[in-house]
């Protein structure tokens, strides 16, 4: 008897740690995620602090876990409009923010320093320049907007990306003991 109570310790164990640790993987991603567009930047890091309150050391905090959900929802709604009002706030179509999309893709996979911003700015050139190729000083004007824009929404999903693994290491620091 005493053995399986034994057992079940051990697997309740190699549950936690690996909630601990698809937690952490969570929350570097979600710090990568705050560059890549096709990863929820801080949305993931969010999952990764649920994965550390999922364990059975670390008591769950619901009003820390709904504030963060809040907050990581609301930058991933802004995320779909501070570039686009950026292209917008300065004169760009539509065509603006496809191009900023393209070319934020190209320029992420590009072998190029700084490839993700100088995507991101020929990108939305390109773009309104198929919409209006006699317009050229509109187009760059649109696509200096898309370049702030973007910035603007990676530093902001950048900063609470950070957050998250700072509260993430700061929660799982308290309990370290009882971890390992």
């Amino acid at each position: 008897m005493k053995l399986l109570i034994n057992t079940a310790e051990i697997e309740l164990n190699f549950m936690d740690i690996f909630l601990l640790t698809l937690g952490f993987i969570l929350v570097i991603i979600g710090i990568i995620g705050s560059f890549l567009p096709v990863l929820p930047g801080p949305f993931s890091g969010w999952l990764g602090l649920l994965c550390l309150y999922m364990t059975k050391i670390i008591p769950t905090d619901y009003t820390f876990l709904v504030i963060t959900l809040a907050i990581a929802i609301l930058i991933l709604v802004l995320d779909y409009f501070i570039p686009a009002f950026g292209t917008k706030r300065f004169g760009g179509t539509k065509y603006g923010v496809y191009g900023t999309t393209i070319g934020l893709l190209v320029g992420l996979f590009s072998p190029i320093p700084f490839g993700m911003i100088l995507g991101t700015f020929f990108g939305a050139f390109v773009g309104e320049l198929l919409y209006d190729s006699k317009d050229t000083k509109r187009a760059l004007k649109a696509s200096y907007g898309a370049f702030i824009g973007f910035l603007a929404s990676t530093t902001i999903k950048f900063a609470i990306s950070i957050v998250f693994a700072i509260l993430f290491i700061k929660i799982f620091w308290e309990y370290k003991n009882v971890f390992f």
